[in-house]
């Protein structure tokens, strides 16, 4: 889609014609201005969000620019493609959103914290949740395949079903909607005696604000844990992704204007490990 098409606008039609280096120069910067103006205009149409930034064991580590990729050479995020929701429980963005490498890894020990930030996000129905990878190996040979994911953090759906629906917007009773807005952050713990390795940690959003049409949100980032831990959750803990839920489950595909149903909500995958 070209980027006037938003808002029927194009370049031309506001940037004047400029035949001096001055006028050049500001004709450049009323472009790039222009541009990110529409590109997020087109991201707030067409989707919702990404993680843009992160806040580990106290330190801050911007995350990669999706619209911008030239903004963020260096970051410890996998690089993402765009906004757009992953639609389907078995596509292989599911993992990471599409996204591969990154030239930086964050350092973090047991128990520390982690928040990751969404610079904007605007739906107030869906879980939040946090996994965590082990990598064999180096991070550019990790690629997140195979039965080691597993969750350190999540949280979904508090409201009473009687005043407070799945579908109610505010008050909210999911705790997605505390990231509504701009530069929203959701804090997590890295679990206890975590063993030191490399590791990918993935932030996911599942919007569920259209019934029975979910939509993924995934970011991935590097993180080396160190330390002397000497726990690896048990196999009872960890998942595949894509392979962790399917299409049809009720906590997936969910009819969430039906006031009818149960007013419940169980988040999907294996249970949260948070160390011993």
């Amino acid at each position: 889609m070209a980027l006037h098409d938003p808002i029927g606008v194009t370049y031309t039609s506001i940037i004047p014609v400029a035949t001096s280096p001055k006028p050049r120069l500001f004709a450049i910067m009323l472009l790039n201005s222009f541009v990110g103006s529409v590109v997020l205009l087109a991201g707030g149409a067409a989707a919702h969000g990404a993680v843009t930034s992160y806040v580990i064991a106290g330190k801050n580590y911007p995350g990669y620019q999706g619209f911008s990729p030239m903004n963020s050479p260096n970051v410890i995020q996998w690089q993402w493609n765009d906004y757009n929701p992953v639609t389907s429980a078995n596509d292989p963005k599911l993992r990471c959103n599409g996204g591969r490498s990154a030239t930086l890894a964050a350092e973090a020990y047991p128990g520390d914290e982690i928040t990751a930030i969404w610079q904007q996000w605007t739906h107030s129905q869906g879980p939040i949740l946090v996994w965590m990878y082990k990598c064999p190996g180096s991070f550019s040979s990790c690629d997140g395949s195979g039965q080691g994911w597993f969750k350190i953090d999540e949280a979904g759906f508090h409201g009473d079903g009687k005043t407070v629906f799945l579908d109610t917007e505010r008050p909210s009773g999911w705790d997605i909607a505390k990231l509504v807005g701009g530069n929203k952050g959701w804090t997590s713990r890295f679990p206890q005696n975590l063993a030191p390795g490399n590791y990918l940690v993935r932030h996911e959003l599942i919007a569920l604000h259209q019934a029975n049409a979910p939509q993924w949100y995934p970011e991935c980032a590097q993180v080396v844990i160190k330390g002397s831990g000497t726990k690896q959750p048990p196999a009872s803990y960890k998942a595949a992704i894509p392979g962790y839920c399917s299409q049809n489950d009720p906590n997936i595909r969910v009819p969430i204007n039906d006031r009818s149903i149960p007013q419940t909500y169980k988040v999907p995958g294996p249970p949260v490990w948070r160390g011993e």
